[in-house]
């Protein structure tokens, strides 16, 4: 292993979203020279590992069991023993427990480290044509109706191209859905990366509502949409803000305890004007 120490490691390994031979070298050698592996479900890890001949023993760490075992795992760490992670497909720690047992073994002073590879919503993002400097990854939307309205409320306004991921039964409702709160926006829709039947559909949300009404879903699907248009989103404010008297929008930033300089500067900043047009405006009406 890389630096044997009297305490062991958390290695955090990357594997494949589809394509076997995504795996990288050092995760190989790694997921061989662990003492143990820790995977999220043995029955899917076990073909990786006959694949590439590893007989390294697993463990079972799930989203069921991820808090009690992570102490377990810690503490076999503390004892000398060193541990990979994997998850079902891609990055551990995205979207799936692993998060919680990396926090947990930060927390008990043990050194963790992450190999990286495949990651679902990074590929999905490269392939959408969108803007990939600033992104979101909501990963997968809540099922409760209360919180996924939350969640589509905030994106409603996101600028960032937005990253999700869906499973085939659900695509047609979420689709729907965020027409009916984003609008017609354009999307990406991707299906079953890295593997045989992979395809990437460049559309818009209606016309992805309109497909899928006479093509049923397969595969996994990871949806990356666009944000909201920043000049949209600054003609929507300006128009609130344009609403409001000079005084109330005064008030609404010294309300919050703003001084008022910096309220003038603030309401400028608003309204696309200049501080000293502010100044003057307030002058003449006092």
């Amino acid at each position: 292993m890389e630096g044997k120490h009297t305490e062991g490691k958390l290695y955090l390994c990357a594997t494949p979203i589809g394509n076997l031979e995504d795996i990288t070298l050092r995760v190989l050698r790694t997921l061989k020279e662990v003492d143990f592996i820790a995977a999220e479900d043995t029955r899917n890890s076990i073909k990786l590992l006959n694949h590439f001949h590893i007989q390294t023993p697993m463990t079972s760490y799930h989203e069921h069991n991820k808090i009690e075992k992570a102490y377990q795992i810690a503490e076999k760490i503390r004892s000398g023993k060193n541990v990979a992670l994997v998850t079902d497909a891609g990055t551990p720690g995205i979207s799936d427990p692993g998060e919680d047992l990396v926090r947990i073994c930060l927390e008990e002073g043990i050194t963790v480290t992450s190999l990286p590879g495949a990651a679902a919503c990074i590929t999905a993002l490269t392939l959408s044509g969108l803007p990939t400097r600033r992104f979101t990854f909501e990963a997968f939307l809540p099922r409760d109706k209360k919180s996924r309205g939350i969640i589509m409320e905030e994106l409603k306004n996101e600028t960032r191209t937005i990253v999700l991921y869906e499973a085939p039964h659900h695509l047609a409702d979420t689709l729907l859905q965020l027409f009916q709160t984003l609008g017609d926006r354009r999307i990406a829709i991707c299906r079953e990366l890295t593997k045989a039947y992979e395809e990437t559909r460049l559309s818009t949300l209606g016309e992805a509502i309109a497909y899928y009404e006479h093509h049923s879903p397969r595969g996994e699907y990871v949806l990356v949409i666009q944000g909201k248009p920043y000049e949209e989103l600054q003609a929507e404010q300006q128009q609130k803000w344009s609403a409001m008297t000079l005084e109330e929008h005064m008030k609404y930033y010294e309300e919050k305890g703003i001084l008022y300089k910096e309220a003038m500067r603030m309401v400028a900043k608003d309204r696309g004007v200049s501080k000293r047009e502010i100044y003057q405006e307030l002058m003449v009406k006092s």
